[in-house]
């Protein structure tokens, strides 16, 4: 994500803010469909012995979906738990923390 330009007002930055998650959670839809097809064929191939030994598919093996399922994994905590644990609130309630403490401590020595 690029730098907050100090010229944004605060709506523009959550329609920028909320623009980036759109877009995340569009390429997570697009890459879960295609790991649903590649389960499919995975399962065909395995399971029901389709003869789909040609040069991507020939490749596609238990250990690559296991591979393939932790990234799907992965993503879907990133979407679901990254955001909401470091939000903007967060960031702004740490800044604050810290400049209490700076203060306390200037305070302190004085």
């Amino acid at each position: 994500m690029e730098l907050m330009e100090p010229y944004k007002t605060p709506e523009e930055r959550r329609l920028e803010f909320a623009r980036v998650r759109v877009q995340k959670i569009k390429r997570y839809y697009v890459h879960l469909f295609i790991y649903a097809l590649g389960i499919l064929v995975y399962l065909l191939k395995t399971y029901l012995g389709a003869p789909l030994n040609f040069f991507p598919l020939k490749f596609l093996t238990g250990f690559i979906m296991w591979c393939w399922t932790f990234f799907i994994v992965v993503q879907t905590l990133q979407i679901l738990f990254a955001e909401k644990l470091f939000d903007n609130n967060w960031e702004q309630r740490k800044i604050n923390e810290i400049l209490e403490k700076e203060n306390q401590s200037k305070n302190r020595w004085e």
